[in-house]
């Protein structure tokens, strides 16, 4: 593979110390295999074309903007890639597990391809811990956003998390990313300690359980509706309810939102869910109900009756309605006092 004129030669050296990797091999000619750390699972380090990269399906993570974007750019032009990205082989193309916004910056810096290391045979299910493992060691998780969060937690709290694998996962992100810094044998029980139960997990992200349950919820939403919650559109109770309805429902009121700029709050979002139970939410009654033309029902004290027979037994023609008001409170509050 031919080398990338953009990249500066003294980032061989950083490359061989970070991978541990021998003086006399150059990463840049060819694939290196790298230390077993767990079954299965075969590394190599290369050079891959940015055009072979493909990001993570599902990535619930969202890209730099602005100036952290800008500033990453500014570094990769000058310095070069110096922290290989994180990639599984798919046949002719490579999946990003960890290393999107690098990528993404390398792209803006004009570079043509990254440093890689290549796991295989690695399963769906080991693929998300990577993503998400690695964006919770890059930044904090109060950092995140709501939806980020949501998939944080959803994995965590999943049946097929595996706080075992996690454990191998982690303790191998941190050889392969931080090979100087890490130097302990031992398991990831020493890291992380959750078992995925919704209080271990609100323990470990320091969250209320009742706020674990949340994002559990708002991790069912289409993407659409998790944007607009992300930017503070509406709060986490609505996102909620709007988690409970159906895919195609939620469509509806995403292409609503978008198409006439209305907003939605708790009322609205009941009411939505109300109508979905019934069979009746659909493009029309979406509009209705966000637009405020179609409002809850106001919630009515039902009017007791009393026959004039137990009327004329206990008061007198004379008395005022305050009166017989008053009489009729005290009345009941001795009743159900003595019960």
């Amino acid at each position: 593979m031919a080398k990338n004129k953009d990249v500066p030669a003294s980032r061989l050296k950083n490359l061989d110390e970070l991978l541990n990797l021998n003086d006399g091999v150059n990463p840049l000619e060819q694939s290196i295999s790298l230390i077993e750390i767990q079954p299965n699972h075969k590394r190599t380090v290369t050079f891959i074309a940015i055009v072979k990269l493909i990001p993570f399906s599902g990535h619930p993570f969202r890209l730099y903007e602005g100036e952290r974007l800008d500033d990453m750019v500014a570094s990769i032009r000058v310095n070069g890639v110096l922290v290989p990205i994180i990639v599984r082989r798919l046949e002719s193309i490579f999946e990003i597990l960890a290393g999107h916004n690098r990528v993404n910056a390398a792209k803006l810096a004009g570079l043509e391809e990254v440093p890689a290391i290549t796991l295989e045979n690695v399963s769906d299910e080991d693929a998300m811990v990577y993503v998400i493992e690695t964006n919770l060691i890059q930044r904090s998780f109060a950092d995140m956003t709501h939806s980020e969060k949501a998939a944080v937690i959803a994995l965590h709290h999943s049946k097929m998390f595996s706080q075992g694998k996690r454990n191998d996962i982690l303790v191998q992100i941190k050889r392969l990313e931080n090979p100087h810094e890490y130097k302990g044998e031992g398991t990831s029980a020493e890291i992380h300690k959750s078992e995925g139960t919704r209080e271990s997990i609100a323990s470990e992200y320091s969250l209320k359980p009742n706020r674990v349950a949340l994002y559990l919820r708002i991790q069912q939403l289409i993407a659409p509706l998790k944007e607009r919650l992300d930017k503070e559109e509406y709060a986490l109770s609505v996102a909620s309810y709007l988690s409970f309805l159906k895919e195609s429902e939620q469509v509806l009121i995403a292409d609503c939102m978008g198409h006439s700029n209305l907003s939605i709050d708790i009322k609205k979002a009941n009411l939505l869910r109300q109508y979905s139970s019934k069979g009746k939410l659909n493009a029309e009654s979406v509009f209705r109900i966000l637009s405020g033309e179609t409002k809850p029902k106001p919630n009515r004290t039902p009017t007791v009756k009393v026959s004039k027979a137990v009327y004329a037994k206990y008061f007198k023609p004379t008395q005022s309605e305050k009166e017989v008001q008053d009489i009729v409170e005290k009345a009941l509050a001795m009743y159900f006092e003595q019960r």
